[in-house]
């Protein structure tokens, strides 16, 4: 991509556009914000470094290459972490700037920041590169700050320290060292006090007057006065104020071979959008709730207030298809049409399962999901999103098929990184990395992606696995917790590509990463979570692998791996004909954590269904298979002190090889639940007009890799408030 740089003057700045190279990108300009007034050093600025911009000006012949500059008019209006349009906001700056250059360069896709740990900077330039249509570039995002030092001296930035401001660091003697020979000091000052050792806690800050990149010349800084801006005993601060300095030239004999003025530099004018005007911006990206036939819409919503799930799905013909743009919307119109209903809209929904039927039409799909989904109507946080493809055509459904999880309340916590990093794979869009909700923490699908490339491993299926686990941990580690110890349930979909001597392979290969990072965490309190692995046609970018983990998250609580354990002992469950046997061990799995979280995965293998349809004389198999899960999970939860009503979400993942459709499967598991309110009174396991279920069709199932023969596969989760 083409990149225009963000440069401070700082180390951060510069080292990243040498990672953008690396990564094969091209820096085509750079755009600096400076003070109105050139003898101010410093402004009270929560986003920009302006110490040393005296100096910046040289950037672009160093470079040989064009400088747009633009002097701060606006000052920290908007203080809250995730950033929205405000006018006079320094923010806005930087969007009049990068607008700027984009109409000069049109070529230009990229910005590239030096944003390490600030979640505050990243979000405001994630914020302007999605107004402008550009793709955020941060590869030292989240990066270990001693290695991340240690590499930007071994590769050739030549600093000097422009600012201090921490314990240890005296303006008198460390203004205007070398960055190299500041690195001991700075390494020991993190030892003796938990500094930053990049200056990403405001200890310190840098102007770069050298670096591989500064292919022309370099900056020698002449004459410099040292300026107290507080004489604290503790922790002084102190700039620098360059006061003479000159270019030393490096001799390229290909400089301004063609005679070309070397590095212009632009200054920026004009004002910022007005608020008029980002309104509309905004109001264009909104979809007019439209009519849409109803006649083959179907909708599913547990009863639970606090934490539930709204499915939507279309009943196929060929007379009706539409096709998959005219399909999602239909859906989307009417999940959005039930949480007004209920007093929600989409900033209420926590997670989104997005199924379409052709994985080769997801860029349509997505194109119709942003129009829904916008950062606008989610102000606390786009919702965290899996994409599948599904045999929904062959299951006697439409080409779109959408289930939300939805919360009634506004304590959810988002990650949504839009910005290209070494760190996990970026979220481009409106759809987030992880939401944590009561202790729950739901993750978007992960799939095997270089993070700073964002291409897909193609060494097969298990090098995919091992860098969705890599990323996962690495989204998990944001939220203080890890895959390896607080997991309760992974569901792994497999492509249908995926070769089956690598399928034999992939749950060893599970079971290998997550030991070995427990191994190295040195973890004592770990949850042993459930695995479910589906079988689907295709995946997002062809992938042969997408690991979904659902993790829990308490800081400070004593976790087993079952917090619960049976408190209503063998009960009364003649109903049906059933008693206990030990063989429906082998059917469920389940995790009860603290009291207030159930997840139970319950399995039926041919094998199984065999089993049930002996136990049942001669009634109709799928009646009988159909009543044997409820049973089972109606015990399950029974036992564990849950209740029907506790229930956030019930999938009944069904094999297309049953040759049975969702309308007659449907009808089946409802008339079961139906049964089980009529037999257990007071328990209201279902109503007569909504099921408590979503069924979703799929090509196998099961709790390994190596065989994934279930037939049908129930996937439960309950919250209790």
């Amino acid at each position: 991509m083409k990149v225009v740089a963000l440069v401070s003057g700082g180390k951060d700045s510069c080292y990243v556009m040498m990672k953008c190279i690396q990564y094969g990108h091209e820096i085509v300009a750079l755009a600096n914000l400076l003070p109105v007034d050139d003898s101010v050093d410093e402004l009270d600025s929560y986003m920009y470094q302006t110490v040393g911009h005296q100096i910046i000006v040289s950037y672009a012949e160093c470079m040989n290459v064009p400088l747009f500059r633009r002097r701060i008019r606006g000052s920290s209006r908007h203080q809250k972490l995730s950033y929205q349009m405000t006018p006079d906001d320094e923010v806005e700056d930087m969007f009049v700037l990068l607008s700027e250059v984009k109409r000069q360069i049109p070529s230009i896709t990229a910005v590239s920041s030096g944003a390490i740990a600030s979640d505050y900077q990243r979000l405001r330039v994630e914020s302007i590169c999605s107004r402008l249509g550009l793709v955020s570039l941060a590869f030292l995002w989240k990066q270990d700050q001693t290695l991340l030092l240690q590499e930007m001296i071994a590769n050739g930035i030549k600093a000097i320290l422009v600012k201090v401001a921490a314990i240890g660091l005296d303006p008198s003697k460390h203004l205007g060292k070398d960055l190299a020979y500041m690195e001991p000091y700075l390494l020991k000052l993190k030892e003796l006090y938990g500094s930053n050792v990049c200056g990403e806690g405001g200890e310190y800050e840098t102007l770069t007057l050298d670096c591989p990149l500064f292919t022309n010349a370099r900056i020698v800084l002449d004459e410099f006065q040292v300026v107290l801006h507080s004489p604290d005993s503790i922790a002084p601060v102190g700039v620098l104020h360059p006061s003479t300095f000159h270019l030393e030239k490096k001799g390229n004999p290909d400089f301004n071979s063609l005679g070309e003025e070397p590095g212009l530099v632009f200054e920026v004018h004009g004002d910022g959008p007005n608020t008029s005007e980002s309104t509309r911006q905004r109001d264009n990206g909104i979809v007019d709730i439209v009519e849409h036939t109803r006649n083959r819409l179907n909708l599913s919503k547990t009863e639970k207030e606090n934490t539930f799930s709204i499915c939507c799905w279309l009943e196929d013909s060929s007379e009706s298809s539409t096709g998959l743009k005219e399909d999602l919307e239909t859906v989307l119109t009417e999940i959005e049409s039930q949480l007004l209903k209920h007093g929600f809209n989409w900033q209420n929904v926590l997670y989104i399962h997005l199924y379409i039927s052709d994985m080769s039409n997801f860029a349509v799909a997505n194109e119709t999901y942003v129009k829904f989904l916008t950062q606008q109507k989610c102000p606390f946080g786009v919702p965290s999103r899996s994409t599948i493809e599904l045999p929904l055509v062959q299951a006697g459904l439409g080409e779109a098929y959408v289930e939300v999880l939805v919360a009634n309340d506004q304590s959810k916590r988002v990650l949504h990184v839009q910005s290209i990093s070494c760190w996990a794979p970026s979220c481009i869009g409106p759809y987030s990395q992880a939401t944590l909700h009561k202790s729950v923490l739901h993750m978007a699908g992960q799939l095997g992606l270089d993070p700073p490339t964002m291409n897909l491993r193609n060494e097969g299926a298990i090098a995919e696995l091992n860098q969705a686990l890599t990323n996962s941990e690495a989204i998990a580690e944001s939220f203080r917790c890890s895959i390896s110890s607080s997991a309760l349930l992974f569901v792994v979909f497999c492509s249908a590509r995926t070769k089956q001597s690598e399928r034999n392979q992939l749950h060893e290969e599970f079971v290998t990463f997550l030991n070995l990072a427990k191994s190295s965490r040195r973890v004592s309190n770990v949850l042993s979570p459930i695995f479910l692995y589906i079988l689907v046609p295709d995946l997002p970018k062809r992938a042969l692998v997408e690991v979904k983990p659902v993790l829990y998250v308490e800081e400070d609580t004593d976790t087993e791996d079952e917090a619960i354990q049976d408190q209503s002992g063998e009960g009364d469950y003649s109903y049906w004909g059933y008693k206990p046997e030990k063989w429906h061990q082998d059917c469920v799995e389940k995790r009860v954590v603290d009291g207030k979280i159930c997840v139970t995965v319950l399995s039926i293998s041919a094998e199984l269904m065999r089993k049930v349809q002996e136990a049942s004389g001669e009634e109709e198999q799928l009646q009988r298979v159909s009543r044997f899960c409820v049973y089972l999970l109606n015990k399950t939860m029974s036992e564990n002190s849950f209740s029907w009503q506790d229930t956030t979400s019930l999938r009944i993942h069904f094999s297309t090889s049953l040759g049975v459709s969702v309308e007659r499967l449907s009808d089946i598991f409802e008339i079961a639940f139906k049964e089980l309110n009529e037999m257990i009174h007071g328990v209201r396991v279902g109503g007569s007009k909504e099921p408590i279920f979503n069924l979703v069709p799929v090509l196998g199932a099961g709790n390994s890799s190596a065989s994934l023969d279930n037939l049908i596969t129930c996937e439960l989760f309950a919250l209790r408030s």
